[in-house]
C-alpha cells in the first residue's frame, strides 16, 4: 500500500516543501504526492509543472495529481496544511471526504491556533503541531519563490509519541526537507508566532520592511512593545518561553534579510485578504480573556481593521 500524501495550499510554503516531496517521490512505488489546488493554480501547475526558483536553482516539478476533486484525490493517509489561516475550515470541509479517520494532518500556519480548530472539526484525528521558518512566496500562479539558504520545519505532537512520527520525518528527510522532531512544540510553535506576529503586525501597520523596522528608533521600539506584550500573553496562557525571548527574537530578525517583509504586509499591499485575524486579533483577544494589556497590539488592529 502506497503511504499517500496531500499539500493542501501550493502557495509559498506548501508550493516550496510540496515540491522537494514530489520532486523526490515522482516515481516512487510507495510514497505518493498529491497537490490540492484549484483555479489558474491547478491549471497552470497541470500543463506546466510547478516553477520553484531560489537564489541558485530553478526546477520544475509535476506531482502525481493535482486537483481539488475529493473522488479524484481520494483517501490520504497524511494531509499536510498550507493555506492561509482564514480559509482553514472552508478548505479542510471542501475535501473532507479525503479525510478519513487514520488521516495525520500536519498543519503549516502562521497562527497557533490551527491544531485546536481543526480537531474541532476532525475530533478523531491526530492534528500535529509545527511551524516553519523560511522565506518563500508565490510570484504567479504555480510559480514559487524561495529567498535565502535558511528553511526549518519543526512538528510533534503534545499526544503521539515522537516515535510514531519518525516515519514521516524520513519521509521528509529523503526530501532534503530539514525537519526536526520537537518534545515540547507547543512551546516551539509560540517562539515562531511571537516573531511573525509582531513582525506582520508592525510591517503591516507601518507599512515598512524589515530594515524598515530595525534601523528607525521609533519603528523598533514599537516592535520592542509588541514583543513584550505577546510575550505577556504566551505568560498568562502557562506557555514555558525562554527568558530572553525577546533578545532572541531580535537577533532572529537582525539576522532576516533587511529588505524582506511579512506575507501579511505582502497581502495587504496587493490589497488581497490579510491574515491579521490570526496574527494581530487573536492576541489582542487572547490578552482580553486573560487579563493582560495590549494597548500597541489593539492601535495597530483598529488601523489595519
Amino acid at each position: 500500500m502506497k503511504t499517500r500524501i496531500g499539500i493542501l495550499g501550493i502557495g509559498g510554503v506548501g508550493g516550496y516543501f510540496g515540491g522537494l516531496l514530489a520532486k523526490t517521490y515522482v516515481d516512487s512505488d510507495v510514497i505518493e504526492i498529491i497537490f490540492i489546488a484549484r483555479g489558474n493554480t491547478q491549471k497552470v501547475i497541470a500543463q506546466n509543472g510547478l516553477k520553484i526558483t531560489t537564489d541558485t536553482t530553478e526546477s520544475i516539478v509535476f506531482p502525481k495529481l493535482i486537483s481539488n476533486n475529493p473522488s479524484d484525490i481520494g483517501t490520504l493517509d497524511v494531509l499536510i496544511c498550507a493555506t492561509k489561516t482564514y480559509d482553514i475550515e472552508n478548505s479542510l470541509m471542501s475535501i473532507k471526504d479525503c479525510i478519513i479517520s487514520k488521516t495525520m494532518i500536519l498543519p503549516l500556519y502562521n497562527g497557533v491556533d490551527a491544531t485546536e480548530r481543526i480537531q474541532t472539526l476532525f475530533p478523531e484525528n491526530t492534528i500535529l503541531q509545527a511551524c516553519v521558518y523560511i522565506v518563500s512566496m508565490t510570484t504567479a500562479p504555480g510559480n514559487i519563490k524561495k529567498i535565502g539558504s535558511y528553511e526549518k520545519l519543526f512538528f510533534g505532537s503534545t499526544t503521539v509519541p515522537i516515535s510514531k512520527l519518525e516515519t514521516l520525518q524520513s519521509i521528509f528527510t529523503n526530501a532534503k526537507i530539514e525537519s526536526y522532531l520537537v518534545e515540547n512544540i507547543e512551546e516551539t510553535v509560540w517562539e515562531k508566532f511571537i516573531f511573525i506576529s509582531a513582525l506582520a503586525s508592525a510591517t503591516s501597520y507601518l507599512n515598512q520592511n524589515i530594515g524598515g523596522i530595525l534601523n528607525n528608533p521609533s519603528n523598533k521600539e514599537l516592535y520592542n512593545a509588541l514583543l513584550k506584550e505577546i510575550s505577556a500573553v504566551a505568560l498568562a496562557k502557562g506557555i514555558k518561553l525562554p527568558n530572553d525571548i525577546i533578545a532572541q527574537t531580535i537577533t532572529k530578525l537582525e539576522k532576516s534579510p533587511q529588505d524582506n517583509t511579512s506575507s501579511m504586509h505582502r497581502d495587504f499591499l496587493a490589497g488581497n485578504t490579510t491574515e491579521v485575524k490570526s496574527l494581530t486579533e487573536y492576541v489582542v483577544n487572547e490578552g482580553l480573556k486573560y487579563g493582560v494589556l495590549t494597548p500597541k497590539y489593539q492601535q495597530i488592529l483598529k488601523k489595519l481593521t
